[in-house]
């Protein structure tokens, strides 16, 4: 029954030969790399209204210069992964660019930020998404968690069945939210042009506190979440078309502009026409009502936002999997995660990725402005390893032009490490502080799992230390636990006594007198297999064995410990489980976990006996 619903919900397994690389054209990458990017202005303009409103009209005024730095910076930063995407051919994700020209240490660190940053745009995404349709629909306010879960869950499940990142499922989310938000920027300049600008100072809220440089720096940092996803087309390169480079170059340039425009398009316009929003609304839906009223076309365009920020969480979901495999492959995240799925899918690695989505969205109550500050700390980050690492790239490669190709991203690295350390200090205690202390314990686990890894290989190897013995040894001593005589037990019985040469059966009583019925019985089907009943006081099944086990092996002294065979009926129904104790498991468990005694090793066999019914 449990693989019917599995099946239903994710699909059957598909055979390794099904995977397909099938290679996007501009049109269709756009749509496939654009998404995170495109749809950062949804929360990138709230946070900068939210950073500035509390300073009435004067503190709003100041909306579109800030828009227009970081603009700049966009500009900046896009010519840096332009750069980036020509060195890199190959793909040239942070950790890649870090680990090649950096070293181990860097290249964990772009490796936790990008991680964080994958988790934290899924969750912004998602609660930006909900306040989208909400501000449209406000009897959905209160209900917004649940909806970014639901979203989510439904996002898990379509990448769990194998959903391929090939743009063309993307393309209508995308696309529809372009031709629904150029034309309404463009219809709002229209307006303005014939209407004329609104006074700030006439509709303002009243200034809560005062216009400092800090405040306008804060603003900033918040505003730089409109970057994030800009670095998507450099780590899918090898996704496009002949010739790859130049093509994903060529896309990253119009998704760039495009970025620009929605940007600082939609804040300008918000500034000329003195937008101001409900406190259940976001600016973006005031916008959109004020250019287009509150028919048809505003529903589309809200709609359009909440599908674009869908598709652009699960855009995470393609990043997320591929970089813990890719880490997992190195030694610094655990194996499980190399693995593909049933679906062809890093299965564990979206699980895992949905996982830490819903706890974000659960601990920070769906709040889009209470996530935003743990946000860029991890973008621009890994944006500052990665130019860093290209400007090594470029002063070792040597090649033409490269004195100014290390100039470009040098400068992107200067950039993004100016803007990085604004974010941390602006934003520090109203969250920053959780990513910043986040990084470095991801990167210590990543170094733990790597040393693990290395110990595991050096024990296991065969080329090194003493040299393990190859002689048959001799027949084994063999006790058997057994919770009573019944037809579960007599096969164990029978291939104990196969292999053994001294076999030995207990029963751990745990109830005095219980014992008596149980020799009785034993005594009556294997009378020449001593029964040792071992009381035990407080009801333990598992102390009173092991301490038993270990007696005897002092006793016998022969140079191994006794071989366990542990007899075990399987429920034909999984849920039958539900309704027994599942002793052998626990025994089992305390066994195999138990480290070595008298310098050998214990031997566990395990004995089934299948339920009918």
């Amino acid at each position: 029954m449990l693989q019917r619903i599995r099946d239903i919900l994710i699909g059957p397994p598909l055979p390794t030969q099904h995977i397909v690389h099938k290679r996007l054209n501009k049109i269709r990458a756009l749509a496939a790399f654009s998404p995170d990017a495109l749809s950062s202005v949804a929360y990138a303009n709230q946070e900068i209204y939210l950073g500035l409103v509390v300073t009435g009209a004067a503190g709003l005024s100041l909306a579109f210069p800030i828009a227009l730095a970081i603009t700049g910076l966009l500009v900046l930063v896009a010519l840096s992964y332009f750069q980036t995407i020509h060195g890199y051919p190959s793909g040239g994700g942070s950790y890649t660019v870090a680990r090649e020209n950096l070293g181990t240490l860097p290249s964990l660190i772009a490796a936790a930020a990008l991680m964080m940053d994958y988790v934290l745009t899924a969750a912004v995404s998602l609660t930006a998404g909900v306040a989208a349709i909400a501000s449209a629909f406000p009897v959905l306010w209160p209900y917004r968690v649940e909806l970014a879960l639901l979203m989510l869950l439904v996002i898990a499940l379509l990448n769990l069945r194998g959903l391929q990142e090939t743009g063309t499922a993307m393309a209508v989310p995308v696309y529809l939210f372009l031709f629904t938000f150029l034309p309404m920027l463009a219809w709002g300049v229209l307006r303005l042009l014939r209407e004329g600008p609104g006074s700030l100072t006439a509709v303002a809220p009243p200034a809560t506190e005062p216009l400092t440089l800090f405040l306008v720096l804060h603003t900033f940092a918040s505003g730089c979440t409109a970057l994030t996803g800009i670095e998507a087309i450099s780590n899918g390169v090898p996704a496009f078309q002949p010739p790859e480079a130049r093509n994903a170059g060529r896309t990253l340039i119009v998704m760039a502009v495009l970025m620009a425009v929605l940007f600082a398009g939609s804040i300008g316009l918000t500034q000329a026409f003195a937008v101001i929003p409900r406190p259940d609304e976001t600016v973006l839906s005031a916008l959109a009502r004020r250019v287009l009223g509150e028919g048809p076309a505003y529903i589309l365009v809200q709609v359009s936002t909440l599908l674009i920020l869908a598709v652009a969480a699960n855009t995470s979901f393609a990043g997320f999997p591929r970089l813990a495999a890719i880490l997992a492959a190195d030694g610094f995240l655990p194996r499980q995660l190399t693995g593909l799925g049933d679906r062809l899918v890093y299965s564990n690695g979206i699980v895992l990725l949905a996982a830490a989505t819903a706890g974000l969205i659960l601990f920070f109550g769906g709040d889009t402005h209470a996530l935003i500050p743990l946000f860029a700390v991890g973008a621009f980050l890994a944006f500052t390893l990665s130019q860093t690492g290209m400007v090594v790239h470029w002063w070792r490669e040597r090649g033409r032009g490269w004195a100014a190709k290390a100039l470009l991203n040098g400068l992107g690295a200067l950039a993004t490490a100016a803007a990085l350390l604004i974010i941390a200090i602006s934003k520090f205690v109203a969250g920053a502080w959780i990513t910043v202390l986040m990084i470095p314990l991801l990167v210590s686990g990543f170094l733990k799992i790597q040393a693990h890894y290395q110990e595991v290989a050096r024990e296991l190897s065969l080329s090194h230390g003493p040299l393990p013995s190859r002689e048959i040894p001799p027949r084994p001593r063999v006790v058997i636990p057994i919770s009573g005589v019944h037809r579960g037990i007599v096969d164990a019985v029978n291939f104990a006594r196969s292999i053994g040469r001294e076999v030995t059966a207990v029963y751990v009583e745990l109830m005095p007198g219980s014992g008596e019925e149980i020799r009785r019985k034993w005594e009556q089907w294997w009378p020449d297999v001593p029964l040792v009943v071992l009381p035990s006081p407080y009801r333990s099944i598992v102390g009173p064995l092991l301490e038993f086990l270990d007696e005897t092996d002092r006793q016998h002294n022969d140079g191994q410990q006794a071989v366990i065979i542990l007899p075990e009926f399987v429920p034909a129904r999984w849920w039958h489980n539900l309704l027994h104790n599942q002793t052998a498991w626990l025994l089992k468990a305390a066994l195999l976990y138990r480290r070595r005694r008298l310098g050998f090793q214990r031997v566990i066999i395990d004995i089934p006996y299948h339920l009918r019914r």
